[in-house]
C-alpha cells in the first residue's frame, strides 16, 4: 500500500500520516524516514523537528536519509516519508527526472509507504528562478506520487479529504 498526504503548512498531515503508518504497520514498528537536512542551523526548523519527534516518541524506527530513500525501502516493512517536500529541497540539483525514478523505484517496492508532501502551488509564481523551480519539482513530484499511490488524501485544518 502506497500512500500520500498532501497539505499545506501545519495542517495536520503529518499526525494523520504517522497514524496511517502505525495502522498499516500491524504490531511491527514501522520506520520513519527524516528528511531534513539539520546543516543549515535553522533553530526555528529544529524546534519543529523536535515536535515531530515527541510526536512519534518511540512508535517508529528512525532513519535520517536527506536524499537517497530508496536504499531504505525493504519488502514487507511499513515506512513514513516525511516529509518530501525536505527530499525535494535536498535534491535540486540532480535532474528531475532521476528524481522521478527515484519515486517509482520506492513505489515499486513491496512495503508499505506513506509519503507526506507540502502543497506549494497555491501562490503566485515565485520571482526567483531557484523557487520557481523548487515549486515546479514539487508539482510534478507531487503528480507521479499521486499517480503512483493507492490513496491520495488533502490535508486542511486537521481534516483528511481522500482524493484516490
Amino acid at each position: 500500500m502506497k500512500t500520500l498526504y498532501h497539505g499545506g503548512q501545519k495542517s495536520g498531515k503529518s499526525l494523520l500520516a504517522e497514524q496511517k503508518a502505525l495502522s498499516l504497520a500491524g504490531d511491527k514498528k514501522p520506520y520513519y524516514i527524516a528528511t531534513y537536512d539539520n546543516s543549515y542551523g535553522d533553530g526555528e526548523m529544529r524546534e519543529r523537528i523536535e515536535t515531530h519527534q515527541s510526536q512519534r516518541k518511540e512508535k517508529f524506527i528512525t532513519i535520517e536519509e536527506t536524499r537517497h530513500l530508496n536504499q531504505h525501502i525493504e519488502a514487507k516493512h511499513t515506512y513514513l516519508i516525511d516529509c518530501m517536500s525536505m527530499w525535494i529541497l535536498n535534491t535540486m540539483e540532480q535532474k528531475i527526472e532521476t528524481l522521478l525514478d527515484e519515486v517509482e523505484a520506492i513505489c515499486a517496492k513491496n512495503a508499505h509507504v506513506v509519503f507526506v508532501l507540502n502543497d506549494v502551488s497555491c501562490g503566485v509564481i515565485p520571482l526567483d528562478g531557484v523557487s520557481r523551480k523548487y515549486v515546479d519539482r514539487s508539482g510534478i513530484i507531487g503528480q507521479k506520487l499521486a499517480q503512483l499511490c493507492d490513496e491520495v488524501y488533502e490535508v486542511k485544518l486537521g481534516l483528511e479529504n481522500r482524493l484516490k
